[in-house]
């Protein structure tokens, strides 16, 4: 490959990355009045799954944007866990799937799911060292956020049949016959 290629891969790879990032940063302003009502772990899933690393690094700036945009918290930390998870879990599954409605649903429930259980677990302190009645202080937390909770999950068990999909398509279509990055 000559340099006006590898020029070329390169500018792709950094446009590709950029429109992704900001993709989930715009999804998630977007919808950031409607509490625990997201599109970013079906956009975190759909680069992954189409994207591969790719998407895991767009979804790794997505999380470093946040922060720039809300500041430093404990949030952070659920944020540069769960994140890139979804992206890397939906990358490896595409090794095994075709783009489809049930396996990624049962998958991002899940994902949802233990996103809940990770930001009670941060904002309860696992990570502070404070052991005296965490059980009894985490079962509250998460009880009291139980409803946020409840609405994450069941917005991602309604969007991704219905979106996933069409989504992958769409992307792996618009990549076809381009240089795999």
């Amino acid at each position: 490959m000559n340099g006006s290629g590898k020029t070329l891969k390169g500018a792709r790879f950094v446009a590709y990355t950029a429109l992704a990032a900001a993709s989930l940063t715009a999804g998630k302003f977007v919808l950031s009045a409607i509490p625990n009502v997201e599109i970013v772990t079906l956009l975190c899933a759909v680069y992954g799954f189409v994207l591969g690393a790719q998407g895991v690094l767009a979804t790794c700036i997505f999380v470093a944007c946040e922060t720039l945009i809300y500041g430093l918290g404990p949030w952070v930390i659920s944020y540069a866990i769960h994140w890139p998870a979804v992206a890397l879990v939906f990358w490896l599954l595409s090794r095994f799937i075709k783009p489809s409605r049930v396996i990624p649903t049962i998958v991002a429930v899940i994902m949802t799911t233990s996103f809940g259980v990770l930001t009670a677990l941060v904002d309860v302190g696992l990570f502070s060292g404070f052991w005296d009645d965490f059980g009894q202080r985490f079962a509250i937390y998460y009880v009291r956020g139980a409803v946020f909770y409840v609405t994450q999950i069941v917005c991602n068990a309604l969007v991704f049949p219905l979106l996933f999909k069409p989504a992958a398509n769409f992307l792996l279509r618009c990549f076809e016959g381009q240089p795999k990055n």
